[in-house]
């Protein structure tokens, strides 16, 4: 059976054969009742926990829409011009607005891009800027210890509108919510002092309640008001097939729900050959990203096992700490025991790496040099077929195999003893 993976801008193709494949792990078969624009607009009218936009606002407010970077899959293009209608019918004149887009610890954006994330539209009536980690507003710290350090026009804000897609998140249980606002318009040593919680067990993949992360990013979203949300499902195609708007938890939880309903995936066994894509651009665009998929199919491999990513990295690692973790770590068990005694961000992105690697080998197949890669511990690859014909002389004619086309969205969950 030939099967496509998303790389970078095209696709890497595998056959294989369907006597060992366990499952392809896709979306599971859902009715959606709207999609795109539709479903946005349909949130709007019919918040949960919270009455409408336009009842909540005023024209003598400040207001801000935080929304995400390049590097998400949201399409702000098909959410912001219905926030700005709602907005507007409110009577909030243009100037009043500004939208900011969440870094977190990524890269700048040109102007380009941003005008990409929002659409022409809203590029050219209201305020667009990234957040400013080098100008922020302290307003408290959480009880585990994170201080809440906020993007000024986020802080000075009267009322704060949050916008994100809902996923699974290898820490944070899922992505979306308050997440918008920590660490997306905060400060690195906040967004490290939060991040520093996911040595827990509990924070993990698909988990909510008990998950540090989560209730440390919650408590930010009360200190700093979240007024109002909405947050999107998106297919493996990253259109919306889901929206929700209103309350920053109500609403933010009934889209969780909706995801696991679309992605959650029973597995009765173990494979050895784990396939996995981030599902191709913007998301490979580096290892710091793709790490989201590999993190995804450590649930579905075999102890000494294989992970076969697949995804370009075309720009490299995506995070100097990260790399600097991993050029520089004598082995990779080195990056698990240093986690445990000098938590730092990017870094925990390496020894999650070096997690997988105590019990299971990676290779990667990505436009990263050889030598490179396989300085950071990990095996390269010239095209998926070529890693997969290899793992397969390895485990044998009888090898188990399963393929995650869209890893950092679907979550194998082993049903089996």
């Amino acid at each position: 059976m030939k099967i496509e993976f998303g790389y970078g801008n095209g696709v890497q193709t595998v056959d294989v054969p369907e006597k060992n494949l366990i499952d392809i792990l896709v979306s599971n078969p859902m009715e959606h009742k709207r999609r795109g624009k539709d479903a946005v607009d349909h949130a709007l009218a019919n918040p949960i926990g919270s009455p409408k936009l336009g009842e909540l606002v005023n024209k003598d407010q400040k207001i801000v829409i935080i929304t995400s970077d390049i590097s998400r899959p949201l399409p702000s293009y098909d959410v912001v011009p219905s926030v700005l209608d709602e907005l507007y019918a409110a009577g909030v004149p243009k100037e009043n607005i500004t939208i900011v887009f969440g870094l977190g610890s990524h890269r700048k954006q040109t102007e380009e891009e941003m005008k990409h994330l929002v659409g022409e539209r809203a590029y050219s009536e209201v305020k667009c800027m990234d957040s400013t980690p080098g100008d922020c507003v302290h307003l408290g710290t959480t009880s585990g210890g994170t201080p809440v350090d906020i993007t000024r026009a986020v802080a000075e804000a009267d009322f704060r509108i949050a916008l994100g897609n809902v996923e699974f998140h290898y820490f944070a249980g899922y992505s979306g919510g308050a997440k918008a606002l920590m660490p997306g318009v905060s400060t690195p040593a906040a967004i490290q002092a939060n991040h520093s919680k996911m040595v827990s067990k509990d924070a993990c993949a698909g988990k909510l309640e008990g998950n540090p992360i989560r209730e440390d990013i919650e408590e930010a979203g009360r200190i700093c008001p979240i007024h109002f949300i909405v947050n999107a499902v998106l297919d493996e195609h990253k259109h919306i097939v889901y929206a929700v708007a209103g309350d920053c938890v109500k609403a933010h939880r009934d889209a969780c729900a909706y995801l696991d309903k679309m992605y959650r995936k029973a597995i009765p066994e173990k494979a050895d050959i784990v396939l996995v894509s981030q599902g191709g651009a913007p998301k490979d665009a580096n290892l710091y990203q793709t790490q989201k998929a590999l993190d995804n199919a450590k649930h579905a491999v075999k102890d000494g096992g294989t992970i076969i990513v697949i995804g370009a990295c075309n720009e490299g690692l995506g995070s100097k700490k990260f790399e600097d973790w991993l050029v520089n770590a004598p082995t990779a068990h080195s990056l698990v025991e240093r986690i445990a005694k000098d938590f730092q961000l990017g870094g925990h992105k390496a020894a999650a790496i070096a997690m997988i690697l105590e019990y299971a080998n990676i290779d990667l197949v990505s436009e990263m040099d050889d030598d490179f890669v396989r300085s950071i511990f990990m095996n390269p690859q010239h095209s998926a077929q070529e890693a997969f014909d290899q793992a397969m002389a390895k485990y044998g004619p009888d090898a188990r195999v399963l393929a995650m086309p869209f890893g950092g969205a679907t979550l194998p969950i082993y049903t089996g003893k």
